[in-house]
């Protein structure tokens, strides 16, 4: 078995789970087995520069990567001059990262996966299609039994933009309950987070895409509030960049024990 699994659900927000619990179990048993809590943004609410924090320990001002196009290019990730913490765990333990989305396409390592239409796509078939895909990988992955497997989900991001406050909504946040009780029986540990929350356009504290748009017109934005979710986890999570600093800890005081046995 697994020993940590990280689940990010892009854009996943209080305000839809909380109120739902009765039809969201799986996110209720985990919040009652494990901690559930939030984190902030403090700065810009951009998803390149959040995800990118949360997995290299580092703030915005220190890996400096805060969109994913500068100077008119797409931001490669030999561009960013950071340790991941894949990087620095590899050799170490077993560790895989599945579809992470600091860049575009998002970065796979030591897998393979082909998002639908490079994961820029906001169409409901191509969201449902990448999702069951990425989902399938994970379980794939999974059976492998690595160390440690980090996997990232986009799709509430690019729906809610543009159906906040729709019934379609919620069905979503059914599919990822359903997908949150299937993953999480493969891992002894486990960390659900997500690198913003949701809230109607008007309510956001800044704007990240224009009121109309080539897949329609915005109705929802990002909310610094984001969610936390852990099980078996003792590191103190009080912000996004002590994710890393969790998974080293858990890699760490694993070989350890290994080592003393």
């Amino acid at each position: 078995m697994t020993h940590l699994l990280v689940i990010g659900l892009d854009a996943a927000t209080w305000s839809v789970i909380k109120p739902n619990l009765g039809v969201l179990p799986n996110f209720k048993q985990l919040m009652e087995e494990g901690q559930a809590k939030s984190l902030f943004v403090e700065g810009k609410i951009l998803s390149a520069a959040v995800w990118c924090t949360i997995f290299s320990g580092k703030s915005v001002e220190e890996h400096g990567h805060d969109n994913f196009i500068k100077d008119g290019n797409v931001v490669k990730r030999e561009d960013i001059k950071v340790e991941f913490i894949w990087d620095v765990l590899d050799g170490i333990c077993d560790i895989r990262a599945l579809q992470i989305p600091f860049v575009y396409p998002p970065y796979n390592f030591k897998c393979d996966y082909t998002p639908v239409e490079f994961g820029l796509s906001s169409k409901l078939d191509d969201l449902e299609q990448d999702t069951d895909g990425i989902f399938y990988k994970a379980i794939d992955i999974l059976e492998e039994n690595p160390d440690v497997f980090i996997v990232v989900f986009t799709a509430l991001d690019k729906l809610q933009h543009f159906h906040w406050g729709e019934p379609i909504v919620l069905e979503w946040y059914k599919k990822f309950d359903k997908i949150l009780g299937v993953l999480s029986k493969l891992a002894e540990k486990l960390i659900v987070v997500s690198d913003h929350g949701f809230c109607a356009k008007g309510e956001a504290r800044e704007r990240t895409l224009p009121d109309k748009t080539p897949e329609g017109e915005l109705k929802g934005d990002h909310h610094e509030e984001a969610i936390l979710i852990t099980r078996g986890i003792s590191y103190p999570i009080k912000t996004h960049k002590d994710i890393f600093y969790a998974i080293k800890e858990e890699v760490e005081n694993a070989v350890k024990i290994g080592k003393s046995n």
